[in-house]
């Protein structure tokens, strides 16, 4: 099995790594690089857990080669924060949107993805945009609000 190296920015750092044949983006971002933040949920793409942004767009790191990070800035829950919580961060806590937390980063990296592209999105906007992301505790509506407050600027980090 030959190794292929993978240089890439990582949540703003520059980063290089080693990926095999067929790795997805997942296994690579938790195994060599480590960062655990993007979650492993049905590795079929169906559950959204492993949302992380390539070059802006959300992707399903479960379905993405990691060979496809090559040159790319990817994205990460791990790297939403600075020296406070992001305003999603803190809008998820306010609103309770984050119950077992397992869809979490997925989450906020799909409503990232959003509110970069349409800072004021419409309640349908926001349902679609997290449409890709599964979530059994919630039942979404704390999730929905939590965007929404972001976007109307009712948190600010």
């Amino acid at each position: 099995m030959a190794l292929k190296p993978v240089t890439f920015t990582l949540n703003g750092n520059a980063k290089a790594a080693f990926t095999e044949d067929g790795q997805n983006l997942l296994d690579f971002l938790r195994r060599s690089v480590g960062d655990l933040s993007p979650k492993y949920g049905c590795g079929q793409g169906g559950c959204g857990a492993c949302t992380v942004l390539m070059d802006g767009a959300p992707v399903l790191a479960c379905l993405t080669l990691a060979e496809a990070a090559q040159g790319a800035r990817i994205e990460t829950a791990a790297g939403l924060a600075g020296a406070a919580l992001h305003p999603l961060q803190e809008a998820f806590m306010e609103r309770f949107a984050a119950q077992c937390g397992y869809c979490t980063p997925g989450m906020l990296m799909a409503a990232r993805a959003l509110l970069d592209r349409n800072p004021r999105p419409s309640r349908d906007e926001v349902i679609e945009a997290i449409s890709g992301n599964i979530c059994r505790c919630t039942g979404y509506e704390p999730i929905i609000a939590a965007i929404l407050d972001v976007a109307e600027g009712r948190v600010r980090a």
